[in-house]
């Protein structure tokens, strides 16, 4: 008999301990929810101003999902496509040409824009020069020096890029006495107001808030070429993120303009609301980047 209870009681701590182990599997979440949403940056020419609007966003959003909300700035333009591939980034504010290249590659889902306090959501790439230069067209760019911003912008590279190619200019060691990068759109355009640069691209929305705070830019420098208008911002997301916080974090954006709560952290983050994000905003920057991508590869060799 105290056998049998024996292995009754066996069986019943071995039934349990089963259980036990299999409990927590299967009352996990079938979804990967986490506990904390990060989200990427890409870096503007004062970090700091930069942190302290994303850090107002990323208050109102943790408190509205309940869960901590985490924005990192990225060392350049384009380390978000590398940090996502790491699994690094849950999300990330990205500018057009890695937003095209993130969409490609790694399927993400654009959620959202921002929607600027001049009631536009897209910007261009310029070219320019100084005012009192010689250059008024492409002819007259042999042999002159030009800066870009970041391998990985779209108004700060790939723009250039075709409008030199358009006009027969399809190699920059060739072509140019010097070209380089400066690293921000406001470096870009400052080297050429400063004489440092013969010409210059860089994105429209810094231009004009750069002229705004010093009407020197608008007096001193002349736009020879303007790109199509793109999306300037937009938030994309994992497609792994749990549907449901995705969700909830869409319409959390698109309607944070409706209360006083999202409205003040709209004010600090320097938008007037979020809207939705489309795939297909980004033919543009696709077109583009097929047109100069015997460029591109070119300078993919020499690197």
């Amino acid at each position: 008999m105290k056998s049998w209870r024996l292995s009754c009681l066996v069986r019943g701590l071995a039934v349990g301990l089963l259980l036990w182990g299999l409990l927590p599997a299967a009352l996990a979440p079938a979804t990967d929810q986490p506990h904390e949403l990060l989200v990427g940056i890409e870096p503007e020419h004062n970090i700091f101003d930069q942190m302290e609007r994303y850090r107002h966003l990323a208050d109102y959003l943790a408190g509205q999902l309940q869960i901590k909300v985490r924005f990192t700035i990225m060392s350049r333009y384009g380390e978000g496509i590398k940090r996502f591939k790491a699994r690094k980034l849950d999300g990330a504010f990205l500018t057009p040409y890695p937003t095209n290249k993130a969409l490609q590659e790694l399927d993400l889902e654009p959620l959202v824009h921002p929607v600027g306090l001049d009631g536009d959501l897209t910007s261009q790439g310029y070219i320019f020069v100084r005012q009192d230069s010689a250059i008024r067209g492409a002819d007259d760019m042999y042999g002159k020096s030009i800066v870009f911003v970041d391998p990985a912008t779209m108004e700060g590279y790939l723009f250039p890029l075709a409008y030199l190619l358009r006009h027969g200019m399809d190699d920059l060691s060739r072509d140019f006495s010097r070209f380089y990068f400066a690293g921000s759109h406001a470096s870009a355009i400052l080297a050429v107001l400063d004489g440092r640069a013969d010409i210059g691209a860089a994105k429209s929305t810094v231009f004009n808030r750069l002229a705004d705070e010093d009407n020197s830019i608008r007096q001193e420098l002349f736009i020879l070429g303007r790109s199509p208008a793109v999306p300037e911002i937009t938030l994309c997301l994992r497609k792994e993120l749990d549907a449901t916080l995705r969700s909830r974090l869409t319409t959390i954006l698109l309607t944070m303009d409706q209360n006083s709560q999202g409205q003040m952290a709209l004010k600090r983050f320097k938008a007037l609301r979020f809207v939705k994000a489309m795939a297909a905003e980004f033919s543009k920057v696709a077109a583009l980047e097929e047109e100069v991508r015997p460029l591109l590869k070119e300078a993919g060799k020499r690197e």
